[in-house]
Protein backbone atom coordinates (compact mmCIF):
# COMPACT_ATOMS: atom_id res chain seq x y z
CA UNK A 1 0.00 0.00 0.00
CA UNK A 2 1.49 3.16 -0.82
CA UNK A 3 -0.42 6.81 0.21
CA UNK A 4 -1.81 9.03 2.53
CA UNK A 5 -4.38 6.67 4.87
CA UNK A 6 -5.99 9.38 6.37
CA UNK A 7 -5.23 13.10 6.68
CA UNK A 8 -6.72 16.45 7.92
CA UNK A 9 -5.66 19.77 6.41
CA UNK A 10 -6.20 22.77 8.79
CA UNK A 11 -9.03 21.25 9.81
CA UNK A 12 -11.23 22.68 13.07
CA UNK A 13 -14.29 22.38 15.27
CA UNK A 14 -15.67 25.03 17.17
CA UNK A 15 -18.85 24.56 19.30
CA UNK A 16 -20.44 28.02 20.25
CA UNK A 17 -17.58 29.91 21.32
CA UNK A 18 -14.84 27.04 22.01
CA UNK A 19 -12.43 25.65 19.80
CA UNK A 20 -12.19 22.06 20.54
CA UNK A 21 -9.75 21.55 17.28
CA UNK A 22 -7.92 24.42 16.03
CA UNK A 23 -6.58 24.46 12.17
CA UNK A 24 -5.01 20.93 12.51
CA UNK A 25 -2.96 19.36 10.03
CA UNK A 26 -1.90 15.52 9.53
CA UNK A 27 -1.86 12.35 8.37
CA UNK A 28 -0.93 8.47 8.96
CA UNK A 29 0.54 6.20 6.36
CA UNK A 30 1.01 2.52 6.09
CA UNK A 31 2.89 0.89 8.05
CA UNK A 32 3.29 3.61 11.11
CA UNK A 33 2.49 4.23 14.09
CA UNK A 34 1.25 8.04 14.79
CA UNK A 35 0.54 8.25 18.19
CA UNK A 36 -1.67 11.71 19.35
CA UNK A 37 -0.41 12.72 22.77
CA UNK A 38 -1.56 15.61 25.32
CA UNK A 39 -3.48 16.32 28.23
CA UNK A 40 -7.44 15.01 28.80
CA UNK A 41 -9.59 18.22 26.97
CA UNK A 42 -6.53 18.45 24.36
CA UNK A 43 -8.86 17.86 21.37
CA UNK A 44 -7.41 14.52 20.61
CA UNK A 45 -11.24 12.50 20.69
CA UNK A 46 -12.50 15.44 18.65
CA UNK A 47 -9.66 15.20 16.05
CA UNK A 48 -10.53 11.06 15.72
CA UNK A 49 -14.35 12.12 15.34
CA UNK A 50 -13.56 14.72 12.64
CA UNK A 51 -11.19 12.03 10.63
CA UNK A 52 -13.72 9.29 10.65
CA UNK A 53 -16.74 11.62 9.49
CA UNK A 54 -18.54 10.84 13.59
CA UNK A 55 -18.18 14.98 13.32
CA UNK A 56 -18.25 17.76 10.85
CA UNK A 57 -15.36 20.07 10.51
CA UNK A 58 -16.19 24.20 11.39
CA UNK A 59 -13.12 24.57 8.65
CA UNK A 60 -10.29 22.75 6.65
CA UNK A 61 -11.10 19.09 5.50
CA UNK A 62 -10.19 15.43 6.04
CA UNK A 63 -9.88 12.30 4.01
CA UNK A 64 -10.09 9.19 4.37
CA UNK A 65 -8.52 6.83 1.75
CA UNK A 66 -7.99 10.22 -0.79
CA UNK A 67 -11.61 10.55 0.17
CA UNK A 68 -14.50 12.43 2.54
CA UNK A 69 -15.05 9.80 5.15
CA UNK A 70 -18.01 7.08 4.44
CA UNK A 71 -19.83 4.23 4.38
CA UNK A 72 -16.75 2.61 2.17
CA UNK A 73 -13.92 4.32 4.15
CA UNK A 74 -15.46 2.93 7.24
CA UNK A 75 -15.38 -0.90 5.84
CA UNK A 76 -11.43 -0.30 5.52
CA UNK A 77 -10.30 0.63 8.75
CA UNK A 78 -11.22 -0.55 12.29
CA UNK A 79 -12.32 1.71 15.44
CA UNK A 80 -11.25 1.59 19.35
CA UNK A 81 -13.82 4.22 20.64
CA UNK A 82 -12.90 5.11 24.01
CA UNK A 83 -16.19 3.38 25.01
CA UNK A 84 -15.04 0.32 23.39
CA UNK A 85 -18.34 0.33 21.31
CA UNK A 86 -19.51 -2.85 22.61
CA UNK A 87 -23.58 -4.22 23.85
CA UNK A 88 -22.90 -4.57 27.49
CA UNK A 89 -26.28 -6.70 27.68
CA UNK A 90 -25.31 -9.09 24.32
CA UNK A 91 -22.95 -11.75 25.03
CA UNK A 92 -19.03 -11.81 23.64
CA UNK A 93 -20.02 -14.49 20.53
CA UNK A 94 -23.22 -11.81 20.55
CA UNK A 95 -21.10 -9.26 20.22
CA UNK A 96 -18.67 -10.84 17.51
CA UNK A 97 -21.74 -12.01 15.14
CA UNK A 98 -22.81 -8.16 15.62
CA UNK A 99 -19.78 -6.74 14.02
CA UNK A 100 -18.62 -9.30 11.67
CA UNK A 101 -21.65 -9.03 9.92
CA UNK A 102 -21.85 -5.38 9.59
CA UNK A 103 -18.45 -6.07 8.06
CA UNK A 104 -19.08 -9.41 5.98
CA UNK A 105 -16.04 -10.40 7.70
CA UNK A 106 -15.82 -13.99 9.24
CA UNK A 107 -16.04 -13.98 13.13
CA UNK A 108 -12.36 -13.99 14.81
CA UNK A 109 -10.51 -17.18 16.37
CA UNK A 110 -10.53 -16.28 19.87
CA UNK A 111 -7.74 -16.80 22.36
CA UNK A 112 -8.15 -18.69 25.81
CA UNK A 113 -9.16 -16.06 27.90
CA UNK A 114 -12.17 -14.65 25.67
CA UNK A 115 -13.07 -17.90 24.62
CA UNK A 116 -13.48 -19.05 28.36
CA UNK A 117 -16.36 -15.64 28.10
CA UNK A 118 -17.98 -16.15 25.00
CA UNK A 119 -21.28 -16.84 26.39
CA UNK A 120 -21.51 -14.06 29.29
CA UNK A 121 -22.40 -10.70 28.98
CA UNK A 122 -19.93 -8.19 28.02
CA UNK A 123 -21.17 -6.07 31.39
CA UNK A 124 -20.11 -9.09 33.50
CA UNK A 125 -16.31 -9.48 32.09
CA UNK A 126 -13.31 -7.21 33.14
CA UNK A 127 -12.48 -4.30 31.67
CA UNK A 128 -9.26 -6.03 30.46
CA UNK A 129 -11.03 -8.74 28.20
CA UNK A 130 -13.74 -5.61 27.41
CA UNK A 131 -10.75 -4.17 25.75
CA UNK A 132 -9.28 -6.94 24.09
CA UNK A 133 -13.00 -7.87 22.82
CA UNK A 134 -12.82 -4.39 21.18
CA UNK A 135 -9.80 -4.50 19.99
CA UNK A 136 -10.26 -8.30 18.41
CA UNK A 137 -13.54 -7.03 16.35
CA UNK A 138 -11.58 -3.55 15.10
CA UNK A 139 -8.85 -6.39 13.74
CA UNK A 140 -11.62 -8.98 12.28
CA UNK A 141 -12.02 -7.58 9.50
CA UNK A 142 -8.42 -7.02 8.02
CA UNK A 143 -8.37 -3.62 8.24
CA UNK A 144 -6.05 -1.07 6.26
CA UNK A 145 -6.26 1.20 8.99
CA UNK A 146 -6.55 0.76 12.71
CA UNK A 147 -8.23 3.54 14.98
CA UNK A 148 -7.69 3.28 18.78
CA UNK A 149 -8.58 5.88 20.77
CA UNK A 150 -6.85 5.53 24.23
CA UNK A 151 -7.46 2.00 24.12
CA UNK A 152 -5.57 0.59 27.42
CA UNK A 153 -7.09 3.42 29.97
CA UNK A 154 -7.49 1.50 32.82
CA UNK A 155 -5.94 -2.08 32.21
CA UNK A 156 -3.19 -3.82 34.31
CA UNK A 157 0.23 -3.41 32.64
CA UNK A 158 0.34 -6.70 31.46
CA UNK A 159 -2.57 -6.13 29.02
CA UNK A 160 -1.55 -2.91 28.47
CA UNK A 161 2.09 -4.67 27.23
CA UNK A 162 0.35 -7.56 25.14
CA UNK A 163 -1.97 -5.03 23.28
CA UNK A 164 0.80 -3.08 22.39
CA UNK A 165 2.26 -6.18 21.01
CA UNK A 166 -1.00 -6.50 18.97
CA UNK A 167 -0.14 -2.85 17.46
CA UNK A 168 3.16 -3.44 16.31
CA UNK A 169 2.32 -6.44 14.74
CA UNK A 170 -0.38 -5.06 12.57
CA UNK A 171 2.04 -1.96 11.60
CA UNK A 172 4.50 -4.65 10.57
CA UNK A 173 1.87 -5.99 8.07
CA UNK A 174 1.30 -3.00 6.54
CA UNK A 175 -1.60 -1.31 8.78
CA UNK A 176 -1.76 2.37 9.33
CA UNK A 177 -2.05 3.08 13.11
CA UNK A 178 -3.53 6.31 15.00
CA UNK A 179 -3.60 6.00 18.91
CA UNK A 180 -4.14 8.66 21.38
CA UNK A 181 -2.78 8.26 24.84
CA UNK A 182 -1.58 10.31 27.68
CA UNK A 183 0.65 7.40 28.91
CA UNK A 184 4.62 8.93 27.74
CA UNK A 185 5.37 5.37 27.95
CA UNK A 186 3.15 4.61 25.06
CA UNK A 187 4.33 7.57 23.36
CA UNK A 188 7.98 6.21 23.38
CA UNK A 189 5.96 3.17 21.26
CA UNK A 190 4.69 4.96 18.14
CA UNK A 191 7.30 6.06 14.87
CA UNK A 192 5.69 9.85 15.00
CA UNK A 193 4.03 12.06 17.47
CA UNK A 194 1.35 15.11 17.08
CA UNK A 195 1.43 16.96 20.72
CA UNK A 196 -1.91 18.61 20.88
CA UNK A 197 -2.61 21.09 23.97
CA UNK A 198 -5.74 23.00 23.77
CA UNK A 199 -7.36 21.90 20.89
CA UNK A 200 -3.70 22.73 18.85
CA UNK A 201 -0.81 20.64 17.40
CA UNK A 202 2.01 22.31 19.33
CA UNK A 203 4.54 19.92 17.79
CA UNK A 204 5.50 17.12 15.73
CA UNK A 205 8.09 14.25 15.08
CA UNK A 206 9.77 11.45 17.12
CA UNK A 207 10.49 12.09 20.62
CA UNK A 208 13.82 13.17 20.32
CA UNK A 209 12.85 15.86 17.45
CA UNK A 210 9.92 17.38 19.75
CA UNK A 211 12.24 17.37 22.92
CA UNK A 212 14.94 18.90 20.88
CA UNK A 213 17.28 21.16 23.01
CA UNK A 214 14.98 21.33 26.04
CA UNK A 215 17.02 21.06 29.36
CA UNK A 216 15.67 20.45 32.96
CA UNK A 217 17.48 20.85 35.92
CA UNK A 218 18.30 18.10 38.63
CA UNK A 219 18.57 18.48 42.17
CA UNK A 220 20.48 15.95 44.23
CA UNK A 221 20.20 16.16 47.99
CA UNK A 222 19.14 13.75 50.54
CA UNK A 223 16.56 16.27 51.63
CA UNK A 224 15.22 15.94 48.45
CA UNK A 225 11.03 16.61 50.13
CA UNK A 226 12.47 20.03 51.32
CA UNK A 227 13.76 21.34 48.31
CA UNK A 228 10.57 19.59 46.66
CA UNK A 229 8.81 21.94 49.16
CA UNK A 230 10.90 25.48 48.93
CA UNK A 231 10.91 25.24 45.06
CA UNK A 232 7.18 24.39 44.97
CA UNK A 233 6.68 27.55 47.06
CA UNK A 234 9.34 29.48 44.77
CA UNK A 235 6.50 29.08 42.00
CA UNK A 236 9.01 26.76 39.86
CA UNK A 237 7.87 24.11 37.68
CA UNK A 238 9.08 21.17 40.19
CA UNK A 239 8.58 17.23 40.13
CA UNK A 240 9.37 14.36 41.41
CA UNK A 241 11.28 11.67 39.18
CA UNK A 242 12.24 8.90 42.41
CA UNK A 243 13.68 11.49 44.53
CA UNK A 244 15.17 13.49 42.46
CA UNK A 245 14.32 17.06 41.93
CA UNK A 246 13.70 17.99 38.54
CA UNK A 247 12.24 21.42 37.24
CA UNK A 248 12.02 21.59 33.19
CA UNK A 249 13.24 23.76 31.22
CA UNK A 250 14.83 26.01 34.59
CA UNK A 251 18.26 27.39 34.25
CA UNK A 252 20.21 26.09 38.08
CA UNK A 253 21.02 29.46 38.73
CA UNK A 254 17.72 30.20 39.74
CA UNK A 255 16.99 26.65 41.32
CA UNK A 256 20.19 27.33 43.46
CA UNK A 257 19.11 30.64 44.36
CA UNK A 258 15.43 29.19 45.49
CA UNK A 259 17.31 26.51 47.55
CA UNK A 260 19.67 28.87 49.21
CA UNK A 261 17.14 31.10 50.21
CA UNK A 262 15.68 27.86 51.78
CA UNK A 263 18.70 27.14 53.28
CA UNK A 264 18.88 23.89 51.71
CA UNK A 265 22.27 22.83 50.00
CA UNK A 266 22.27 20.58 46.79
CA UNK A 267 23.84 19.53 43.66
CA UNK A 268 22.43 21.04 40.93
CA UNK A 269 22.41 20.10 37.05
CA UNK A 270 21.58 20.48 33.87
CA UNK A 271 20.26 17.28 31.86
CA UNK A 272 17.77 16.33 29.42
CA UNK A 273 14.53 16.71 29.20
CA UNK A 274 11.97 13.70 29.14
CA UNK A 275 8.91 14.13 27.22
CA UNK A 276 6.78 14.73 29.52
CA UNK A 277 8.60 17.66 30.98
CA UNK A 278 8.54 18.93 27.38
CA UNK A 279 4.86 18.40 27.39
CA UNK A 280 4.83 20.98 29.97
CA UNK A 281 6.79 23.07 28.62
CA UNK A 282 5.06 23.50 25.75
CA UNK A 283 1.83 23.94 27.87
CA UNK A 284 2.70 26.48 30.00
CA UNK A 285 3.75 28.26 26.47
CA UNK A 286 0.03 27.97 25.06
CA UNK A 287 -1.79 29.17 28.24
CA UNK A 288 0.46 32.13 28.69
Amino acid sequence: MNGILISSENVSKRYGAFTAVDAVTMDVRPGEIVGLLGANGAGKTTLIRLLLGLAVPTEGTVATFGRTPDRTTRGRLGYVPQGLGLWQTLTVDENIAFATAAFQAKPPALDAALAAVRNRLVGEIGLGLQRQLAFTIALAHHPELLVLDEPTSGVDPLSRARLWDAVHDQADHGTGVLVTTHYMQEAQQCDRLILMSHGVAVATGTETDIIGDTTAGEVDTPHWARAFAALDNAHLPVTLNGTRVRLADTHPDTIREALTAAGITADVHQVPATLEEKMTVIDRQTTT
